[in-house]
């Protein structure tokens, strides 16, 4: 690709990366990221991949801004309130640039249409905030072999993982089915500065995997403590067979 004195000017100081480069900048400017969620997890993310010079992003969200997102959801502005979520984001993206392909998907995303969407790109970023939400994302990218970045988010602590279609663990491995109560960041509490933590880390591994470069979170989980400001990490198990997801004998009747 021939970039204009522009654009090379835009992405200068990530092309001088030995990591990066023109050939780099060139893989970043053609990959395909879709980010279920466009509130606080989205927020950050979508804004450095969009800096970044990811080619084409998908922004899946149905819900519209609210006052109460503003302390977190750093893509949206008061001005904006009622306004669709997809729709604010791009107003935002497109602002930070312009060389953007943007699609929308400002549906509620189910068992029904997520296959679909997931298809369309090479890497998908989690940022929804339910659990239930979340078990749907894993369940459509191990069915399509798509990879994705899984993160949540509560108070002031986060935790994120990458699976890749391979012989490691998925989410439904690791955490089973949704819970009957699943807690939501309106009855717990949370800090937006966290959220971004966590939302720029998954960015950046959406930036790895695009590039092919440096170690992703496959196969072990980072937990980041706000208030303690600490990173620990937790190597996963091997993949469960009876998973209801990914493993090989899912529709055992009996376990031993």
């Amino acid at each position: 690709m021939v970039y204009t004195q522009e654009q090379l000017k835009r992405y200068s100081r990530q092309i001088a990366m030995e990591e990066v480069g023109i050939a780099g900048q060139e893989r970043l400017t053609a990959g395909r990221v879709l980010v279920i969620g466009a509130g606080g997890l989205g927020s950050a993310a979508l804004m450095y991949l969009a800096a970044a010079g990811v080619g084409t992003l998908g922004i899946a969200d149905y819900d519209r801004v609210e006052l109460s997102n503003l302390e977190r959801q750093i893509l949206h502005r008061t001005s904006r309130l009622g306004v669709q979520k997809t729709a604010s984001a791009a107003e935002t993206l497109r602002d930070i640039n312009p060389d953007l392909r943007l699609v929308s998907y400002p549906v509620r995303v189910t068992p029904e249409n997520i296959p679909k969407m997931v298809l369309e790109y090479d890497i998908v970023l989690d940022c929804t905030d339910q659990f239930e939400n979340k078990l749907l994302v894993n369940d459509a990218c191990v069915a399509a072999q798509k990879p994705f970045v899984h993160a949540g988010v509560r108070a002031s602590s986060g935790q994120i993982m990458t699976w890749r279609p391979g012989s490691w663990p998925c989410l439904r491995c690791l955490m089973g089915d949704a819970p009957a109560e699943d807690e939501t960041n309106a009855a717990t509490g949370v800090l937006g500065a966290a959220v971004g933590v966590i939302s720029s880390m998954q960015a950046l591994e959406a930036i790895k995997f695009l590039l092919g470069r440096g170690e992703l979170l496959t196969g072990r989980m980072l937990h980041f403590d706000g208030m303690r400001m600490t990173v620990s990490e937790t190597v996963l198990p091997e993949k469960s067979p009876y998973c209801r997801a990914c493993g090989i004998r899912a529709d055992a009747e009996t376990r031993p």
